[in-house]
């Protein structure tokens, strides 16, 4: 592929099936970065090796960069009618969480933009603008090529990632990421003052303007609202965990950051991510929906 050769066949697919190996880590990347789901980035990246085995690559001479824009205008298609999902979700909607520490299941490009946070805020982009600031910013496309992706000019591609760009940095602005040693002290105080039900423990982990977010998507009972405010939060929280007690509560690697995973009954009962400022948590969120855990 790009060496001036003309392969035959098999030897094609020996080629491919090397690099695929190699790439096959930013093609689920890319798709799971547009779609926070684990699943639909698992049916894309099949996608994508099934167009790659039947096409003729000889000319191609960035294989990486030609199975990322594959995966993201499939993606794009996806992200476009998930739109239209979403709308009809029951209750609120959190990505898909993705294990990203070394017994994960799948290797993915590890930085902020798979976190739980970055994701939601990309959730609030367009399409268009996800698709341009991912390619470009995250995976290092060149303009033209997003160009393709999105059926626009390559200035109108540029466009869209600078505004992305922009957005994406006024947000994280007003939600600053904690350093992995604060996450590491608030969750652990935050794990045993919950599996001891000690209400006034979990108020002083909680800013008092705290909110949380359930996601059980209609398929697992959960709050349809978020919840407002640290003490109503810890209320609900020492009332959840009388009537759903966890087995066990084990600290995890969820899109890069740190994360509890609940097990119940000898299965995973929830993954919870938190936003943490000052050694507070600001916002808690619990991924309940048994169709998005079958992953972790």
């Amino acid at each position: 592929m790009g060496d001036g050769r003309a392969p035959g066949p098999s030897h094609q697919d020996e080629l491919l099936a090397a690099a695929w190996e190699t790439h096959r880590p930013a093609v689920f990347g890319v798709a799971y970065r547009l779609l926070a789901s684990v699943a639909d980035a698992e049916d894309v990246t099949q996608d994508v090796w099934l167009r790659a085995a039947g096409a003729d690559l000889r000319d191609v001479r960035d294989l990486r960069a030609w199975l990322v824009t594959v995966a993201a205008r499939r993606s794009y298609d996806i992200l476009r009618s998930a739109r239209l999902r979403r709308e009809t979700y029951v209750g609120p909607w959190l990505p898909e969480p993705l294990l990203t520490g070394p017994d994960a299941a799948e290797p993915v490009l590890v930085d902020e933009s798979v976190g739980s946070a970055m994701l939601l805020i990309m959730e609030e982009l367009s399409p268009p603008e996800r698709v341009a600031f991912v390619l470009h910013d995250v995976f290092g496309l060149e303009f033209a090529r997003i160009a393709e992706v999105l059926d626009v000019s390559v200035p109108g591609a540029r466009q869209l990632a600078s505004r992305a760009r922009r957005r994406v940095a006024r947000a994280k602005q007003s939600v600053p990421q904690a350093p992995r040693a604060e996450r590491e002290r608030v969750l652990a105080a935050f794990r045993a003052a919950y599996e001891a039900g000690d209400l006034a423990g979990l108020i002083r982990l909680l800013h008092p303007d705290a909110v949380f977010v359930t996601d059980g998507g209609g398929e697992f009972p959960a709050a349809r609202k978020p919840i407002l405010g640290g003490v109503r939060v810890a209320e609900v929280m020492v009332r959840l965990v009388r009537q759903w007690r966890p087995d066990r509560i084990q600290v995890v690697e969820v899109g890069g950051e740190l994360a509890l995973l609940f097990r119940r009954e000898g299965r995973v009962h929830s993954v919870d991510t938190a936003q943490i400022t000052d050694g507070l948590i600001t916002a808690y969120r619990r991924v309940l929906n048994p169709r998005k855990l079958p992953h972790v």
